[in-house]
């Protein structure tokens, strides 16, 4: 299997479970990144309600991102439904559905997800792309 092949099937993996357990399974992808991470959001961690999104730089800055999102925002649905890969880069894309804990707004957008792996098969880059103003608007009271 390449490496294109085997890192598709990871992510595929990741995917189906973080939305088996309305994102519930933090530990599986923290267990996916190497030490050392470039982690960063269309958001760029916004004063507003998006501030949970500045760029992380290890495995326990993006644990703190996930805690953080999943501590506002209550998952209803998160499907990627294409993958393109080639050499360590996989792309994958579709939308998601959050609800917002305080303000109770939905909010579904596309989302699309750039990883780069190592060699080993880790994460050691991410950026995610979204509509971040729907994203504001709902955490907006």
């Amino acid at each position: 299997m390449s490496h294109a092949a085997r890192n598709t099937e990871i992510l595929k993996e990741a995917y189906r479970r973080w939305n088996d357990t309305k994102g519930g399974s933090v530990d599986h992808w923290l267990s996916l990144l190497a030490p050392k991470i470039n982690f960063g959001s269309l958001a760029q961690g916004r004063p507003d309600a998006l501030s949970f999104t500045q760029t992380r730089e290890s495995r326990e800055g993006v644990a703190d991102y996930l805690r953080e999102l999943t501590r506002d925002w209550a998952m209803d649905d998160y499907r990627m439904d294409v993958f393109v890969a080639e050499l360590d880069r996989v792309v994958a894309i579709g939308r998601c559905a959050w609800r917002h804990k305080t303000t109770g707004k939905r909010v579904d957008t596309p989302k699309a997800d750039v990883w780069r792996f190592d060699a080993d098969g880790r994460v050691v880059e991410f950026f995610e792309y979204y509509d971040t103003a729907a994203v504001i608007e709902g955490a907006r009271p």
